[in-house]
């Protein structure tokens, strides 16, 4: 996520979810379960599979609104912000997204003493490269000194031996980019990260990243208003690649979708399944693509587990068409 842009953000950002029924990265979930054993509800979603190795449920956690306001801090309701957690996985969650810079390192921290020891299956992605000065100041160092301390910081919070996904949260501009990937890529060959990520990256600069270093995943920004990062989501498709999207409300606003040209279509399609605006602009983002990993995040669990039913909506070929 642009965790430059969180001041602006309200709860409804980070809404993401939704159900698939396309081919590609996506594959079906539970397949070995036993039959007698019902399917999760985030396991609707579809699957896809990171790095060649790693198989998650297309509906994911994003960890960054367990903090406190401003993402700054400890939440109110620390216990509540536990119970989320815990939930989450319940639902069938298997793909938990944070960041260092939540809270800072609050968030990181919550996972540990929520989930750990963590249930088999469970992907937790990390991010490290913005330091937060304050309340409302995300500051980007992708110094290679910086990184290493940040992961190696991220693998004692989160109690991990190794962090399967973590990703490079923003481009340093007074670091080369190549220097902060080296980095990184150097820790992974220590054994330290499992696969890599970026976030925030423009095409430019994850083909020059991948020139480092193999790159499983991508973290940008993409919603129903703004897809400028439509030529990133791409080349994740064509490279078997994820994506995940952040700020899918555009800024966490109504407004924002009403004013697209889509939002016609959108609140006829919210109406005839009898969903809210939100649940269907995440119905459409995970239907737009085969790559997407969504990651709703939220503070409540009622609100959870409204994120995670949106798994079951299904778009029609007729009904995507209409969005675009």
């Amino acid at each position: 996520m642009d965790a430059m842009d969180t001041q602006r953000w309200t709860r409804r950002q980070v809404l993401v979810g939704g159900v698939i029924g396309m081919a590609g990265l996506v594959a079906p979930r539970g397949a070995a379960r036993a039959q007698s054993r019902p399917a999760p509800p985030a396991a609707a979603a579809g699957a896809l599979k990171i790095g060649g190795d790693l198989m998650v449920n297309r509906m994911g956690f994003g960890a960054m609104r367990i903090t406190g306001p401003g993402i700054w801090g400890e939440p109110k309701d620390a216990a509540e912000a536990r119970r989320v957690l815990r939930r989450a996985v319940e639902l069938g969650v298997d793909f938990i997204d944070t960041a260092d810079a939540y809270g800072p390192e609050v968030s990181e921290r919550l996972i540990a003493e929520a989930l750990h020891p963590y249930p088999q299956g469970l992907v937790i992605a990390t991010k490290g490269g913005l330091v937060r000065p304050g309340p409302s100041s995300w500051v980007p160092d992708g110094r290679p000194q910086h990184l290493r301390e940040a992961c190696e910081a991220s693998l004692k919070r989160l109690q991990l031996a190794r962090i399967d996904l973590y990703q490079f949260h923003h481009i340093d501009p007074k670091v080369p980019l190549e220097d902060s990937i080296g980095e990184l890529a150097r820790l992974q060959k220590e054994g330290k990260i499992r696969h890599l990520g970026v976030s925030n990256f423009t095409v430019e600069e994850f083909a020059r990243a991948r020139r480092v270093t193999p790159i499983v995943s991508v973290q940008n920004r993409y919603n129903l208003a703004d897809r400028a990062s439509a030529d990133v989501l791409a080349v994740c498709e064509r490279e078997g690649l994820a994506f995940i999207p952040w700020a899918p409300i555009a800024r966490g606003s109504s407004d924002a979708l009403e004013s697209s040209a889509a939002s016609k279509a959108l609140d006829t399609l919210a109406k005839a399944h009898g969903v809210s605006v939100f649940q269907a602009a995440i119905a459409w983002l995970l239907a737009k693509s085969p790559a997407m990993l969504p990651i709703p995040g939220t503070s409540s669990v009622a609100h959870l587990e409204e994120d995670v039913a949106a798994a079951r909506i299904k778009l029609s070929a007729s009904e995507l068409a209409a969005l675009g």
